[in-house]
């Protein structure tokens, strides 16, 4: 055998150990019910009146867990909630990271956004005018709630095991755009193929098989409001019941979904346990056509980033202003005002802007996964998708801190509800500055190029 035969069965070799290495994953998956106990306020809706009647199926809390060969770990945790604010956010990560030495950029927090879920700490508070048992439970429950994520991940990172971890990209076509399309159209407008507006129908999957090809874990995303049931009983709508499907299909599997960039996306027609179950359906069919078909293998390391960026508002109201607002006909604006005040009261001032949450992992040679606060519009994720591939690109939205909508440059000059208008809701002082989408968008072009470089 000549030398330089030899040198090159030897770089095989150790190309083909190296590709092994790269391969040698590990994960692990836990769930909690996060259902509350005591029949409490109802979060999305202003017009609810009193408290949840009873249940469709438990909310849940899910965390998947994931090691690479070089033992960097990253643990998503989802839940059926409609949001939370900042100060969950940090204290689960705080506590996470004390707990289990995993640093802030390795968690990634998303919410499903249904609207059948309970209120949690001051996420939409100024929406509700709740008595004092009322605040109590919701004081009550956040605090539980925070145990209980704290938990999950842990026990989810107690769980790793070798792993094969493989993506794919599947389709569901059932989210329409709200602004461009009246729901009582829809049906029509969609049987003469001439529904409007901008809409990301792909769907995302991450599958988690033991090494014998079993499935233990899918994660899987789709860029839609969970808004189709509007009572007064817990549900995880249309998410709940595609996790139930998925589950249902795969009885040794957690299913996790994630809410991608749907703030301005509807599923419609809607307002009926049939129909919430009929999307849940179409969705789980979506993901498992995605399992039944050859998916790509993760090959190399995770890495991950974090950080948060000062997101300018527009101009903020006075305390004049504010004091006026105090005594006119719109209870929510009042609301806020006093909200505003009382923090005037306490800080000094308000702050122009807001420490907006962002994050990204890479996970080895597979998804570039772009996790943005609050409730992102459509525009992003086709934004970042078209300007950050070819590879593939997951962008999430309702994650880390659900604090407000997030439109962009477009829908913030168009207006509305999606443009401006929730953030009485959300007890924010006024709309966004003009340099929202610029500023995040140069933020997550940083945050990848940083993960492509490790």
């Amino acid at each position: 055998m000549t030398v330089r035969l030899s040198l090159a069965l030897l770089a095989l070799l150790l190309s083909a150990r190296s590709l092994a290495a790269g391969e040698r994953w590990q994960a692990g998956v836990a769930k909690v019910v996060i259902t509350p106990e005591k029949l409490m306020w109802m979060s999305g809706y202003s017009s609810r009146d009193k408290p949840a009647e009873g249940k469709i199926h438990d909310l849940w809390a899910k965390a998947l867990a994931l090691e690479d060969a070089a033992g960097k770990r990253c643990v998503l945790v989802t839940m059926d909630l409609v949001g939370i604010p900042r100060e969950v956010s940090v204290a689960v990560c705080n506590d996470i990271e004390k707990k289990h030495g995993l640093p802030r950029a390795s968690v990634m927090l998303n919410v499903s956004h249904t609207h059948s879920g309970p209120v949690v700490g001051s996420n939409l508070r100024s929406m509700y005018f709740l008595d004092a048992e009322q605040a109590k439970r919701v004081d009550e429950y956040t605090q539980t709630l925070q145990a209980k994520l704290v938990a999950v991940a842990a026990e989810a990172l107690g769980r790793l095991k070798p792993a094969r971890v493989e993506w794919g990209n599947g389709n569901a076509t059932f989210a329409v755009n709200r602004r461009n399309n009246t729901e009582a159209d829809v049906p029509k407008l969609r049987e003469l193929g001439q529904l409007k507006g901008p809409v990301d129908h792909e769907v995302p999957v991450l599958a988690v098989r033991d090494p014998e090809g079993h499935l233990k874990a899918v994660a899987f995303g789709y860029a839609c409001h969970a808004t189709v049931l509007p009572f007064y009983q817990w549900c995880g709508d249309y998410p709940g019941f595609a996790k139930y499907e998925l589950e249902k299909a795969h009885p040794d599997a957690v299913a996790l979904f994630w809410a991608g960039c749907g703030g301005d996306q509807n599923p419609l027609p809607r307002r009926s346990v049939a129909l919430a179950e009929a999307y849940g359906k179409r969705l789980a069919d979506a993901v498992d056509a995605v399992l039944a078909a050859p998916m790509t293998p993760v090959r190399g390391g995770l890495a991950a980033t974090y950080a948060e960026v000062p997101l300018a508002f527009a101009d903020l109201p006075t305390r004049e202003q504010l004091l006026k607002d105090t005594t006119g006909k719109d209870k929510y604006a009042a609301e806020r005002a006093r909200l505003l005040l009382r923090r005037i009261e306490k800080e000094g001032s308000l702050s122009g802007t807001y420490p907006y949450p962002i994050q990204t992992w890479r996970l080895g040679d597979g998804p570039i996964w772009v996790a943005l606060g609050g409730e992102v519009v459509v525009d992003y994720s086709l934004r970042l998708k078209r300007e950050l591939g070819p590879g593939p690109i997951w962008v999430a939205g309702y994650s880390n801190d659900v604090m407000a909508y997030i439109p962009s440059l477009r829908v913030l000059k168009e207006g509305g509800y999606e443009g401006g208008g929730a953030m009485v809701y959300y007890g924010q002082p006024t709309a966004w500055g003009p340099r929202l989408e610029e500023t995040i968008v140069a933020a997550v072009w940083e945050q990848v190029a940083k993960v492509r470089k490790k």
